[in-house]
């Protein structure tokens, strides 16, 4: 039987732009289209009087939330908690990230990945796994004992892995997995991310010719830009095929480099938002383990006993509202950066990331303080 729902009574984002006194009308789980808020229509309405729909948050690193962490338990059952603590904040779409861990963990991690397509699980988008094949000289808070290079038996599991999964998000440094392995993981349709590197601009180039597109959280573990050497981070703002995650935070990066990047980095290859959330977030904890390390959580930052970042203590819509209201971008530059651009940054934006017509109904209601007061994922309720 058909299903069919008009949401009425609120602003709506469709990705592009904003729309008032219209209906967004979801059929089966897809966007139907917009229709005049008072047309006759043969549609159950839901009233979101006064609220703002906009399309869902898409987050393409976060290692865990609501007391999750996929590298303590690399189930589908912490794939659900991490997919489920991210619903409440307006995430509708994430792939869940494992940093550098062991080869049991990777692959028991991709069979808990395979596992959560089989069942559906709301909001899983696929996997993201950052490590092992880094750059120790920019290890941030990986275990620098378990980064190695990439040998064959890896890449065919990643090419197996990929055939399993909807999408497969990869960081590896320039430098250590080299364009022949890059090209060959693009090839299988793996995004291949470049992060914990201390390459060159010639090599970040050479991977992206390769078929490298996104760089792992601009600024943070990677060489910055020099006057003789651009590194990664001008690799990064100069390639218009380079996507780039930030974590927006006010902590990783400072507001300065952040609109610096944002007016170097126009045209194809977008900004887009992560959180490098850890399990901590959603809950009331002050630290947990990480590879058998301890994080600390303390004014708003993680970190391991020297200092070290480790990961974030963020959410998407802080986020946005940091963008927005720090940076000062307009609101739908923000939201697109939390949803079209990651979208479009691993090729699913024909479905994802905006509220057109034939896309999945994923979409957050939204106070005009930005609060989130429900999602819906594939025009389903998941939060509020």
């Amino acid at each position: 039987m058909t299903s069919k729902t008009a949401f009425t009574g609120a602003r709506i984002f469709d990705g592009a732009e904003w729309h008032d006194r219209m209906a967004l009308v979801v059929t089966d789980g897809r966007v139907e289209g917009l229709i005049a808020a008072d047309s006759p229509t043969d549609a159950m309405r839901v009233p979101a009087d006064g609220a703002l729909i906009v399309p869902g948050f898409i987050d393409l690193q976060v290692n865990g939330g609501g007391g999750a962490l996929l590298n303590d338990t690399p189930t589908v059952d912490a794939i659900r908690t991490i997919c489920a603590a991210f619903a409440r904040f307006g995430t509708t779409a994430c792939l869940p990230t494992i940093v550098t861990d062991t080869v049991d963990k990777n692959v028991a991690t991709i069979a808990a990945g395979v596992a959560a397509v089989e069942q559906g699980v709301p909001g899983f988008l696929g996997l993201h796994l950052e490590g092992p094949h880094l750059a120790v000289s920019r290890k941030g808070a990986h275990d620098p004992r378990l980064i190695r290079p990439m040998d064959e038996s890896d890449l065919q599991r990643l090419i197996e892995a990929k055939r399993q999964l909807p999408n497969l998000l990869i960081t590896v440094a320039a430098e250590t997995v080299g364009p022949e392995q890059v090209s060959r993981l693009a090839a299988a349709g793996v995004t291949v991310s470049i992060g914990h590197s201390d390459g060159t601009y010639a090599q970040v180039r050479a991977a992206a010719e390769a078929g490298a597109s996104v760089v792992t959280h601009l600024f943070n573990a990677q060489s910055q830009i020099g006057n003789r050497e651009p590194g990664v981070v001008g690799a990064a703002l100069d390639l218009p095929s380079i996507s780039a995650g930030l974590i927006a935070d006010g902590i990783h990066v400072h507001p300065a480099s952040i609109g610096i990047a944002l007016r170097a980095k126009r045209g194809p290859g977008q900004i887009f938002l992560v959180t490098d959330a850890m399990s901590i977030t959603g809950t009331d904890w002050q630290s947990f383990e990480l590879t058998g390390r301890t994080v600390y959580r303390k004014d708003g930052a993680l970190r391991l006993a020297d200092g070290t970042l480790a990961g974030a203590d963020l959410t998407m819509i802080d986020a946005i509202r940091y963008m927005h209201e720090t940076i000062g971008l307009p609101l739908d530059e923000a939201l697109r950066m939390a949803s079209l651009y990651p979208a479009m940054a691993i090729r699913t934006n024909a479905t994802h990331g905006h509220l057109r017509r034939g896309a999945r109904a994923d979409f957050a209601v939204l106070g005009d303080d930005l609060s989130v007061r429900s999602t819906w994922i594939g025009g389903s309720k998941v939060f509020g």
